[in-house]
């Protein structure tokens, strides 16, 4: 059966296929050529990928991400679609479904809504829920830094409490958005948010995510 990590990497392969490897993403000043070495370096050079959450390692994954970057951008689109080795952790099903859903839909928005006629991706519900069920279990540490108090709220009323403290945000969003704007996308995420104007504002330019 398939799972959303894998369909999530069919879309985003075919989307940096698409979209070729000069375009703009959401990643700073990251090309899609940027960006699809680092997702390559993520899953096949663990010696490196630490560095995406361990500083001491950054220098290194940026040398390693950069040496992939050079490769043909036709073999990179094709690393990231055949999909992990057999002896990374990617390869299990279990760590692909918690990893890669979330970092392709994200990494996936990052080169639509850098585009400047993007509109939000049709989210089904059952991916909508995934979504979720991913938020739930993260939103405390995306939400780490974030500068007051931070609430997030599904338009059916669900709840997940991102950080504590006051005054307090409220973000109303589909789960969709809402993963968005705790990865760091306030920008472009489509949320509502409620509270203080002055509370909102700090959320909206706080360094949120990883």
């Amino acid at each position: 059966m398939s799972t959303h990590a894998k369909r999530e990497r069919l879309l985003l392969a075919d989307l940096l296929e698409s979209s070729g490897p000069e375009a703009p993403t959401l990643c700073g000043d990251w090309t899609t050529r940027d960006l699809a070495a680092h997702l390559v370096v993520r899953e096949r050079r663990a010696d490196a990928a630490g560095g995406i959450l361990f500083k001491p390692l950054a220098d290194r994954l940026e040398r390693v991400r950069g040496e992939f970057a050079a490769k043909p951008y036709e073999e990179l689109v094709r690393l990231l679609r055949t999909g992990p080795p057999r002896m990374s952790p990617f390869a299990l099903k279990q760590v692909d479904e918690a990893a890669n859903t979330v970092e392709f839909f994200v990494h996936g928005e990052d080169i639509r809504r850098a585009q400047p006629d993007w509109a939000p991706r049709p989210v089904d519900p059952v991916l909508a829920d995934a979504l979720w069920a991913a938020l739930e279990r993260t939103a405390r540490f995306l939400g780490r830094k974030a500068p007051v108090g931070l609430v997030l709220r599904r338009p059916d009323g669900r709840t997940a409490v991102a950080h504590r403290g006051t005054p307090v945000v409220t973000l109303t969003g589909d789960p969709a958005e809402l993963l968005l704007f705790l990865h760091g996308r306030q920008r472009v995420a489509r949320v509502e948010a409620a509270g203080e104007e002055a509370a909102v504002a700090r959320v909206r330019e706080a360094d949120l995510g990883i």
